[in-house]
């Protein structure tokens, strides 16, 4: 009777273990699949604010209104302020990354003091101009390096967790891709020798931005899976892993992921009528089978199906034989800039791999747009007249305080170079003027 007695609580005391064990594996799982989530999200906004970074730069070098110089600084100044931020997320604290976070702090504490003081009686000097050519080549050098370590992230599946790991293992540190990537980025370029003052007006820290175009009743874990098999394209059966953020989060959001067959997917979605925010997929991109028309027509159907209504495709470019299509909202033919969703489609095989939706759920609400108080040939006659103009719209934009502004938009050619010009349609005075990158495909790549 002992013996039996003896077995039972022997059984029961295994069962504990075991279910105490799962349950702590479990919460390590989602721990590690949340930290992880948080890493990609951090890296890919610092390869894009980088991106933003160099052009914004190269701009400014080719403005000669000191009206218009401050507000670009300030541009750039806030840019380089969320780009420090990106850094200050990423687990790179056994990897140096002094250089690259001196460079933001210098960039953002010069790019400060001269918006904030009077360009008309007191101009850029030429040590300044020089200052600001090589921060625009060194925001260039960091550009490429980064957008080399985001193709060993997208193409070999690489984990920041086990870059993490790498780190902390000085043995494995010189066979990982990414490390290897992120030192070439610290040996691309010498920071100028002046100290940055230590009470720097620079801010690390990034307003956090309410959802304006949220909407429905709060998903489960079930539902939010749900919702991402119609995202994924996936059926019955994917081992998904659903992380819902904390009670503390301004927008409560479920992070949900996939690891199979090579593949690894993630996306965003908020709790309330799971709307995604952002998607991206990781998997080798094979042959280009389809064009960049074929692509965006797949891109168009995407977001339709999403029920992404009214959106036009404002640019497009190719990238290692995956489609990139940048759309707007319309409203009654006025392109809204603050409505913006980017779509990647791979064109081996037409799969969706990358969604960007954040900016559309921030701004998109019902507007009153008025009538432009001057003609198109009166804004035309504000462009400069050395650029050649290919198409033109009216469009909605941020103005330098946020606010929303109506303008006609130019997209023109000069030399060898592509701009898009926004002229305020009420007083037709200059707002921005864009460069677009060699990447992007010009105004008739894609019909």
């Amino acid at each position: 009777m002992y013996r039996w007695i003896t077995i039972t609580l022997l059984t029961v005391a295994l069962i504990s273990v075991s279910i105490w064990g799962y349950q702590t594996n479990k919460q390590k799982n989602d721990l590690y699949v949340q930290a992880e989530n948080e890493y990609q999200r951090s890296f890919h906004e610092l390869t894009y604010n980088m991106d933003v970074l160099n052009d914004q730069i190269g701009t400014s070098l080719a403005m000669n209104s000191p009206d218009k110089l401050s507000p670009q600084f300030v541009d750039i100044w806030r840019i380089s302020s969320n780009a420090h931020a990106n850094t200050g997320h990423l687990p790179m604290g056994l990897l140096p990354i002094h250089k690259t976070e001196q460079f933001l702090s210098e960039l953002g504490d010069f790019t400060y003091q001269t918006a904030v003081r009077d360009l008309d009686n007191d101009p850029l000097t030429e040590e300044e101009t020089a200052q600001l050519e090589e921060f625009y080549q060194q925001s260039g050098e960091i550009r490429d390096e980064l957008r080399e370590a985001q193709h060993h992230s997208l193409s070999d599946g690489s984990k920041w967790m086990d870059v993490e790991q790498a780190l902390l293992n000085t043995n494995d540190e010189k066979d990982n891709d990414m490390v290897n990537s992120f030192q070439a980025v610290e040996e691309t370029f010498d920071t100028t020798t002046e100290e940055t003052p230590e009470n720097s007006t620079t801010s690390t820290e990034t307003e956090e931005h309410s959802y304006k175009n949220i909407a429905g009743h709060d998903l489960s874990e079930e539902e939010a899976m749900k919702e991402a098999e119609k995202l994924f394209g996936k059926e019955d059966g994917t081992d998904w892993t659903v992380t819902k953020s904390g009670d503390g989060a301004l927008t409560p959001m479920y992070s949900v992921s996939y690891d199979e067959n090579g593949e690894r997917g993630y996306a965003d979605l908020t709790v309330q009528g799971g709307h995604p925010l952002n998607l991206l997929v990781s998997r080798e991109i094979g042959g280009k089978q389809l064009s960049l028309n074929e692509g965006f027509e797949i891109a168009k159907d995407y977001l339709s199906e999403l029920g992404f209504d009214e959106m036009e495709l404002f640019q497009s470019s190719e990238y290692d034989q995956v489609g990139i299509y940048s759309f707007v909202y319309e409203d009654d033919g006025v392109r809204v800039f603050s409505d913006a969703v980017e779509v990647k489609v791979a064109l081996d095989n037409g799969d969706i791999t990358g969604l960007t939706a954040n900016n559309y759920f921030k701004n998109h609400t019902e507007r009153d747009i008025p009538e432009p108080a001057i003609s198109e040939e009166e804004a035309r006659d504000a462009v400069n007249q050395g650029v050649k103009i290919q198409e033109n719209h009216l469009a909605i934009i941020d103005d330098n305080q946020g606010e929303e502004i109506l303008t006609y938009e130019f997209l023109g050619t000069r030399d060898d170079a592509t701009y898009r010009i926004f002229i305020n349609a009420e007083t037709g005075e200059e707002e921005k003027i864009e460069k677009m990158t060699d990447a992007e495909i010009n105004y008739n790549s894609v019909i």
